[in-house]
């Protein structure tokens, strides 16, 4: 089932997370959280966003934060993958296609999946 379209408006008050996938790590040590909170502060730069809270837990975090203008998905897309292509570059972790599962239409689909070669 897919999710809810997220409402967005202008001074909007949001709490946001993200787990890493199958709940593994996504701060491996100080420099993660260092360059995650780098990281978070460009997309502010970026979106307008204050930010009121935030925890860092290993495998997830939480943010509290105001948007100005209705803009919180597309700021958490550029967050999101920003922060993971820099988190796989410095821990040197490459990319691998799989074969995902087959659909209910019979096609199976390649997905990028990175391996974790710490």
């Amino acid at each position: 089932m897919p999710r809810k379209l997220r409402i967005q408006y202008p001074g909007a008050m949001y709490h946001v997370m993200s787990r890493g996938d199958r709940r593994e790590k996504i701060f491996l040590d100080d420099i993660d959280r260092q360059d995650f909170i780098k990281t978070l502060a460009e997309a502010c730069q970026k979106t307008g966003w204050q930010v009121h809270a935030y925890c860092l837990m290993p495998n997830h975090y939480h943010v509290a934060l105001e948007t100005p203008e209705p803009n919180l998905v597309a700021g958490m897309a550029w967050l999101q993958s920003t922060y993971t292509i820099r988190l796989n570059h410095r821990h040197n972790n490459r990319p691998r296609l799989e074969r995902a599962p087959q659909s209910p239409t019979g096609r199976g689909q390649w997905q990028r999946v990175f391996e974790n070669r710490l």
